[in-house]
């Protein structure tokens, strides 16, 4: 049973073990059904901080971890939790990394699936457009947000149609899903870096005029991890590649 439950997780799937009174109690009331997600979700979250704190000297090394769109509310104060072991909550201020200033942002445009942090573009402009101003230099900025910039390599997904992907000729279409807002930022401010996310598809590197743009996907369902490493010097970034393993 344990076996089965890691392979559940590792699958980025959450296993609880019920009977049948709680399931029909939870059949019955969906707030039941909320708590034990909730519950499943903190609690994977602090496995995962715990096990970065016992990997990594975080008194030493620079971590942040940063939510998604994905993620409910409930994880920013557990992230928040672990400030004093060393691991940053990036969003909402400038985090010097490298001895260049970096901001975070986590929503996204919106999607076919609703989730908890998704902004109409407009709005995701003026909140962009705040965080530039906090920054002394905004082409020595590190540039770090869930959302991938529209119409580049980094954010190819599936074409949809009543949520499921459009096949022609026999093979999944493609469609840019990115945001135009982060794409409009980059260009007016020209940062240093854009790292970038939220599409798991797009494993992929970029420029935007001078700015690299990266993407590490994910692949997490099948056990692989995917980044990338970024070479800084006192001028800027040097060199950026993949890794995965």
């Amino acid at each position: 049973m344990k076996d089965y439950e890691r392979r559940i997780g590792d699958s980025g799937a959450y296993a609880f073990r019920t009977n049948p009174e709680e399931i029909k109690a939870m059949q019955q009331d969906k707030k039941l059904v909320d708590e034990k997600i909730f519950e499943a979700i903190g609690n994977r979250i602090r496995e995962w901080m715990d096990f970065l704190i016992e990997k990594v000297d975080t008194k030493k090394v620079q971590c942040m971890a940063m939510p998604g769109n994905d993620d409910d509310f409930l994880v920013d104060e557990i992230i928040k939790s672990y400030e004093d072991k060393g691991i940053i909550w990036p969003l909402d201020q400038v985090v010097e990394i490298a001895g260049f200033e970096t901001i975070s942002y986590e929503y996204v445009n919106p999607s076919p699936w609703d989730t908890p942090r998704e902004k109409k573009e407009k709005d995701l402009k003026k909140d962009l457009e705040k965080l530039f101003s906090k920054v002394k230099d905004p082409e020595k900025t590190i540039l770090n947000t869930h959302a991938p910039p529209y119409n580049t390599r980094l954010d190819f997904a599936p074409k949809l149609k009543n949520l499921r992907p459009v096949i022609v000729a026999g093979t999944v279409e493609m469609e840019h899903v990115g945001s135009k807002a982060v794409r409009e930022v980059i260009e007016e401010y020209q940062p240093m870096i854009g790292l970038h996310g939220h599409i798991h598809e797009s494993y992929a590197k970029d420029k935007i005029g001078k700015t690299p743009v990266v993407n590490p996907g994910s692949e997490y369902a099948e056990g692989i991890l995917r980044g990338f490493i970024i070479d800084f010097s006192d001028k800027g970034v040097e060199n950026y590649y993949k890794v995965e393993g």
